[in-house]
């Protein structure tokens, strides 16, 4: 088995290596950013779904594959390009967290942080410790007494959520629609509005950044308001969560110190779990905001989200800070440009 690149023996050149991502999720963007740093990059594809990045030009080098279980085959080509892996939503969706504790290749992040982020009694346990407002969760569907939201394990892009306020109802629909998935969490749906926060956390100098917000555009949760009650029943339209876009949102501003608090104490604890480095770089806390302006978090996803798509060339919040376009995949490259110039590139990689 090939050896990882120590950091007395690593290149303090950033030409010499490669940023490289998987062809989905937030890929233009990061592939983008690195073009933006100045570095090299490359985006392995599934053959058939390389379209946008040839379209766009945005790929120095374009690898395919006939499925995602080839992904250890090309990992020598990828260790010999010195190619420095980006994990996203659907990478790590597709290659799973067993497969990504044992990649070989090198790879951007904290990769034990990923087993407390999907397992959602370890995700709580974080999230508490970190003085975070949070949404009650109901052990048992017999112990629904008010409106929750009912989430599936893995449910990619809220696809199959849905809401019950009594145990009737949950096992009518689940039983109905889902009768093979027995993996859920049954959360308090709390009302307000979806605010998701972007998040850079910096391994070299500590700093905490916010990049941007963003909600999702869910169909057709997002949609059913166009139509009429009464229409609604007469159709029997049932609401659907799965995310379909991504809408830019300015919180306001006398919420940004809470937001701020929120995101340092997440880091802060991180630190303090079985969890290598803690959490750095880019992540997220999909938060709900309540009329009384109370903030309650539902989730941490501990890298880059789908919601920074659409700050491509920044965010105002990243105007601010850098008076510039900074995109935050562009933000991950500048810190891997940054610490391989000075020689911190082990402070960087799982």
């Amino acid at each position: 088995m090939e050896k990882k690149q120590s950091s007395s023996q690593a290149s303090g050149n950033p030409s010499d290596y490669v940023i490289a991502t998987m062809g989905s999720h937030t890929a233009l963007q990061i592939l983008h950013g690195a073009r933006q740093e100045g570095m090299r990059n490359l985006v392995v594809c599934k053959k058939g779904t390389e379209r946008a990045y040839k379209s766009y030009g945005v790929a120095d080098e374009i690898i395919l594959v006939d499925d995602w279980s080839e992904w250890e085959s090309i990992e020598d080509e990828l260790i010999k390009r010195k190619a420095i892996i980006i994990p996203h939503g659907s990478f790590i969706a597709y290659m799973g967290h067993d497969r990504v504790k044992n990649m070989r290749a090198m790879y951007f992040g904290t990769k034990e942080i990923l087993e407390w982020e999907s397992n959602r009694t370890m995700e709580r346990k974080w999230l508490q410790a970190a003085g975070l407002k949070l949404p009650h969760v109901f052990a048992t569907p017999e112990e629904i007494a008010k409106p929750v939201i009912v989430k599936f394990h893995g449910a990619g892009g809220g696809f199959g959520y849905f809401i019950a306020k009594s145990p009737e109802q949950f096992y009518e629909v689940k039983n109905r629609k889902y009768p093979e998935q027995n993996d859920f969490a049954l959360q308090e749906y709390i009302v307000g509005v979806p605010i998701y926060a972007h998040y850079f956390q910096s391994a070299l100098t500590g700093e905490l950044e916010i990049m941007s917000f963003d909600k999702r555009y869910e169909s057709n949760a997002d949609s059913i308001g166009r139509i009429r009650a009464e229409d609604q029943l007469a159709a029997n339209i049932h609401t659907s969560y799965t995310i379909v876009g991504n809408i830019p949102v300015v919180i306001r501003e006398s919420l940004l110190p809470a937001f701020f608090s929120m995101g340092e104490r997440v880091v802060e604890e991180s630190k303090k779990l079985e969890a290598g480095k803690g959490l750095f770089g880019p992540f997220c806390l999909e938060c709900i905001v309540t009329r009384k302006l109370e903030i309650f978090v539902f989730e941490i996803s501990a890298r880059i989200v789908a919601g920074t798509n659409p700050f491509t060339m920044g965010s105002p919040y990243s105007w601010l800070k850098y008076d510039e376009p900074m995109s935050t995949g562009r933000r991950i490259a500048r810190e891997i440009k940054f610490a391989i110039e000075q020689g911190k590139l082990a402070k960087i990689l799982g």
